[in-house]
């Protein structure tokens, strides 16, 4: 009882500068914490003091891990589930460096390229371009780790060198025409040169290529060398307007290669078609490629959606479809155009223009952002070419997201939406660009909560320096009145304890 009183006696000797600066203080700390969660939460998507709690406060307080065995009874937001990694591939329509994204950087002094991307490709032409066996081999070997060289100067440097000692090293003239060449024009040039290179070691590799396994992939390696420089100047002739020489150049590449799939060169294809407006042969591949024992890509199931709404996209009314109801040609479209975004919910925003384009990265993650932003900067214009097909997707998109399940623990046409997506294309697109997430995150309880704190010590804190004489008297009712059931308490244990007890 003692310290009770003594208590209370401290509490009557504080003055209102007191509560001033207590909840002043308060307010200060809060806000401090409410902005470091907020800037931790958008650029990692989660919060802070959950993610410091439960990885390092749960298990030091003997916090149960969740039973493997019973993870399929509980949904997947309640486990805690490893981030499994994510699978990046090669946009099969990226830009070359120094014909289009270096003048990007020109214009504007930013980088569009991240250097986890740049790294992925130099990961993908040691692949591709050179094998285990060309150990001792000069040139392969320098190009080996001119791949890898984060400096452009020094690359090109390399390269160059590299070609004064042996003009038919293919993979040098590649470097060359994606990195030096300042324009399409000599890009092509480039490109032509290195194709006669690698069709010169294409034709000796071949005809050893069943004698040992040493000339087994050195044939895998030069053939990689031939289709990516072709596939290159296929690109190059569409991007200068001969669309039929470059859908010949991809039809050829797939004949006469079915079994070298790694460049996607379809959808390539795909988009040189729909430039021709031959929508025939787009359907044609779509039967082909679109195929569930293939993987899916934005291409295929937004090219799949485009083609079923131009035919009814033209006359399409969302008044008069209201009243009547939707034919089974609309019901089509609509339908196609849910399995597209279900696949990918980020490209419509892009396609009617709701979020800005940038340049599209090296590699995709798909269904993620990157995927989208690499869709819409070659076929946005496709979309527009066929009249009411962006009408008809503002008016349907959105109803997707009423027949995917929630939280998304099961999709609707498709495996559940990947919860990793949103990691790896934060690594893949520049810094400048506003990340597209989906689905949309709720903010955390520490941040509403913080933010709630703050506020309210604010308005104590203003209270308390304008109103100093009433919210002192507040402060000691507050005080007193709760301090009344703890003395109520310590009056009824004194009635049954010895007072020794207490004291």
């Amino acid at each position: 009882m003692l310290n009770l009183v003594f208590t209370t006696m401290f509490l009557n000797t504080l003055t209102p500068k007191f509560y001033v600066a207590l909840t002043g203080t308060s307010s200060l700390i809060s806000a401090l914490i409410l902005i470091f969660e907020w800037w931790y939460f958008k650029k990692y998507g989660t919060s802070f003091i959950e993610q410091f709690t439960v990885n390092y406060l749960s298990p030091l307080l003997g916090g149960a891990e969740a039973n493997p065995a019973d993870s399929d009874d509980l949904p997947v937001s309640a486990i805690e589930q490893p981030v499994p990694d994510c699978k990046v591939w090669q946009n099969p329509l990226s830009l070359f460096r120094g014909a289009e994204y270096q003048r990007f950087t020109w214009a504007t002094g930013t980088e569009p390229l991240t250097y986890y991307d740049m790294n992925l490709s130099a990961q993908d032409h040691q692949t591709l371009f050179t094998c285990e066996y060309d150990v001792g081999k000069l040139d392969y070997e320098a190009m080996h780790i001119a791949w890898r060289e984060r400096n452009k100067e020094a690359r090109i440097k390399t390269a160059k060198e590299i070609l004064e000692k042996n003009s038919e090293c293919a993979s040098a003239m590649i470097l060359l025409a994606e990195e030096e060449c300042e324009t399409i024009l000599e890009v092509e040039k480039q490109l032509k040169v290195a194709y006669k290179a690698a069709e010169v070691n294409y034709k000796r590799s071949q005809s050893s290529q069943h004698q040992n396994a040493i000339h087994e992939a050195i044939y895998r390696r030069d053939i990689n060398v031939l289709v990516y420089i072709k596939r290159r100047l296929a690109m190059c002739a569409r991007k200068l307007g001969r669309i039929r020489e470059a859908v010949k150049m991809m039809r050829d590449l797939i004949k006469d290669y079915p079994t070298v799939n790694l460049f996607n060169i379809h959808e390539n294809l795909i988009e040189a078609l729909l430039e021709l407006q031959a929508y025939a042969d787009v359907q044609a591949l779509l039967a082909k490629y679109d195929d569930v024992s293939m993987p899916r890509s934005a291409t295929i199931c937004y090219t799949a959606a485009l083609m079923k709404a131009r035919q009814v996209a033209e006359k399409f009314s969302p008044d008069i479809a209201s009243k009547r109801g939707l034919t089974t040609a609309e019901m089509n479209a609509v339908e196609a155009i849910h399995q597209a975004v279900e696949f990918n919910p980020h490209v419509p925003k892009y396609l009617l223009e709701i979020k800005a384009l940038i340049f599209p990265p090296e590699h995709i993650q798909k269904r993620g952002d990157s995927e989208a932003i690499a869709y819409t900067f070659f076929h946005l214009q496709h979309w527009k070419r066929v009249e009411g097909a962006l009408n008809l997707l503002h008016y349907t998109w959105e109803g997707t997201f009423r027949m995917i399940p929630y939280p998304l623990e099961r999709g609707h046409m498709f495996y559940a939406y990947p919860s990793s997506t949103e990691s790896a294309d934060r690594e893949l697109l520049p810094a400048f660009h506003e990340l597209s997430v989906y689905p949309k995150k709720d903010l955390p309880f520490f941040i509403l909560f913080t933010g709630g704190l703050c506020s309210f010590t604010a308005l104590l804190a203003v209270l308390a320096l304008q109103y100093p004489e009433p919210m002192d008297n507040f402060a000691r009712s507050l005080a007193s009145w709760l301090f009344l059931p703890i003395g109520y308490v310590i009056d009824k244990l004194e009635a049954f304890l010895p007072s020794f007890v207490l004291t």
